[in-house]
């Protein structure tokens, strides 16, 4: 069984220095006798995948890339759509390429439904784009769109951002052809997969974490966060699009347009990030295979277990 590591968790918790830690340890003790000679990282973040992005989004830096190969990074323009059937394409030919050339895949990531397609080996129903849906609708507001798609489907205006254009257009298309917005539990189906995975997720208390992310938001504006956001408009991506990345990007954007104040920015930016690591444990906690831990020793132990 072709084996594959996850490592996952709420944004700040430091997946990414736990999956390279691994990486190394794992070149390090690979060889002929334990059957690998080495692990290289797949980034499973659906904002790292855009060229461009760096600060707004965490991504490795350069040096970090040294240390251990990483894939996934920088593979799409920031004006293309890149979504989840795009990822687990690019992503699977990764994986074989990989385990292909005796080296463990390890899959590090916040984005849930990204790492599950890869796990459950998730098989998605398509709905086209309908570019004259799209067009009659990129004219209404947020709100106009939230309250098409509330009469449409209940449900789904009940758990999507209310203030992201591109996701509520995105709703109402599916409306529009399936008839709703089907529940993941129809809309999915799980094929068996060939490999075999440990999951582990970076387990952390709540006022670390929080205190993590406060001081990591003033580590990247240190160093050029608002730059980038401002390089990113002005280099062809409109102000439209960078609200549909979120968080980072769409409160400096608000800030460079003169919407809302510096302070403003600063404590929405803050509070916004803080709901969106709540969001991601409500889905990963739903996984009941996910092996929880605190301790990066307790995580080398476990991926020494699963590998031998």
């Amino acid at each position: 069984m072709n084996k594959i590591i996850v490592i996952l968790g709420p944004t700040a918790s430091g997946k990414s220095d736990v999956a390279i830690k691994l990486a190394q340890k794992i070149s390090a003790i690979g060889g002929p006798a334990s059957g690998w000679n080495g692990a290289e990282i797949i980034s499973a973040d659906s904002r790292q995948v855009y060229r461009g992005m760096d600060i707004g989004t965490g991504k490795v830096t350069s040096a970090e890339q040294k240390m251990a190969v990483h894939h996934m990074l920088d593979v799409a323009d920031p004006n293309e759509e890149f979504n989840i059937s795009h990822f687990k394409k690019l992503a699977e030919k990764k994986i074989k390429d990989i385990l292909k050339r005796g080296k463990i895949p390890i899959i590090c990531g916040g984005t849930g439904f990204w790492i599950q397609s890869i796990v459950d080996n998730v098989q998605l129903p398509e709905v086209k784009p309908d570019k004259v849906l799209r067009n009659m609708l990129s004219n209404k507001s947020a709100e106009e769109l939230f309250a098409m798609l509330k009469k449409l489907d209940t449900e789904r205006a009940e758990n999507i951002d209310a203030k992201n254009k591109v996701r509520l257009i995105r709703a109402i298309e599916i409306c529009k052809t399936l008839g709703k917005v089907p529940p993941q539990s129809s809309v999915i189906s799980h094929q068996s997969s060939k490999y075999e995975f440990l999951e582990i997720g970076i387990e952390i208390e709540k006022e670390i974490l929080d205190e993590k992310i406060k001081k990591r938001l003033g580590q990247r504006f240190s160093i050029g966060m608002t730059s980038e956001v401002q390089n990113l408009h002005e280099n062809g991506v409109s102000w439209e699009r960078l609200e549909y990345f979120g968080l980072e990007y769409r409160w400096i954007a608000r800030y460079l347009q003169k919407k809302i104040s510096l302070d403003d920015m600063m404590n929405k930016l803050y509070f916004d990030i803080i709901h969106y690591a709540k969001r991601q444990m409500t889905w990963f906690k739903r996984d009941k295979r996910i092996l929880w831990l605190k301790d990066y020793s307790e995580i080398e132990s476990a991926v020494k277990n699963f590998i031998k």
